[in-house]
Parts: structure tokens; C-alpha cells; sequence
């Protein structure tokens, strides 16, 4: 089987943040950082499947710190895991006051991908940095808890009413 370094998936892009970003405590609304991690992991997970992949979940959102008026956001993402049609990616997003220069953690987030083919065979990840070690260390955990959590949705999924809330 193939073997892929974190490093050949990494997707990194960077937002600068304008008052239209903010919400009503200026800081950057919550729906548009989403948006950016969606975006920028997709193409991670781009880059190890080499076919179409569909976001699964957001798993796991770790807002550290705001970004506000004057701040960058880099946004960098890399695969951290890899199951037989999954694909997890981890999503750090490093704020830069930029009048500063002070550079800050302000997001942590695993997402999870899937393949649309059955039928591919995806790479092993490598990770081929500290921080990649330390952040695939521990996907087997996360990919149990995963399931583990996709099990009881489907049991909570079956008690929710599709009836027209007016009737």
C-alpha cells in the first residue's frame, strides 16, 4: 500500500478579517470560520483520495481564541487519518495581530471526509513533523469515539419527527 507524508496533503490558505467578517462582539462570526475550515480540509482530503470526497462531520471545534478586526487567519489543514473510506483532517488556524506581528493559536478542529468510490484503496499518512506525530497519535481514539458517537445519532435520528411542525 501507498504511503503518504502529512506534509504532501497540507492545504494552507489566508483570510485577512474586515469588519464584514464580524459579528456583534467584533469578533469573526462563527458560520464564516466554519466555512473556512470546510473549505480548506476539503482540499486536504482532495489530496489524499484524488477523487471526490464528501464532508462527513465537523467533529470536533476548538475556538482557543477570537479574531478580530486588524487580525490575518492562517488557515492550515492536513490528513491525520486514514480508515478504509475515511478521512480524517486536522485544521489549525493561527491569528497574526498585524500591527503586531503577535501570532496566536485560535483554532483547533478534526473533520471528517469521506470517499464517494467504494472501491479505492486509499494511502497509509505518515505524519513527518512533531506536531504531525503528537495529532496522529491519537486518531484511532478519535476514530472510535467516532463511531461510537455515529451509532447513538443513528438511534437519535430515528426518533425525530418529519412531520410539518404546523400541523
Amino acid at each position: 500500500m501507498q504511503n503518504l507524508k502529512c506534509s504532501d496533503t497540507l492545504s494552507i490558505s489566508n483570510h485577512r478579517v474586515f469588519s464584514s467578517d464580524l459579528n456583534e462582539h467584533n469578533t469573526v462570526f462563527g458560520g464564516k470560520t466554519l466555512m473556512t475550515i470546510d473549505d480548506n480540509s476539503s482540499i486536504a482530503a482532495s489530496r489524499i483520495a484524488r477523487i471526490e470526497t464528501v464532508t462527513a462531520s465537523i467533529d470536533q471545534v476548538n475556538f482557543i481564541l477570537p479574531f478580530g478586526l486588524q487580525d490575518s487567519m492562517c488557515t492550515e489543514s492536513y490528513v491525520s487519518g486514514v480508515g478504509s473510506r475515511s478521512i480524517e483532517v486536522f485544521t489549525k488556524i493561527i491569528g497574526e495581530h498585524l500591527k503586531t506581528g503577535k501570532r496566536f493559536l485560535g483554532l483547533t478542529c478534526f473533520s471528517t471526509f469521506v470517499v464517494t468510490d467504494k472501491n479505492i484503496v486509499l494511502p497509509n499518512i505518515v505524519p513527518d513533523s512533531d506536531e504531525a506525530e503528537y495529532v496522529c497519535s491519537g486518531y484511532h481514539k478519535r476514530q472510535s469515539e467516532r463511531l461510537e458517537k455515529l451509532m447513538e445519532q443513528e438511534k437519535f435520528n430515528q426518533n425525530i419527527s418529519l412531520h410539518f411542525p404546523w400541523q
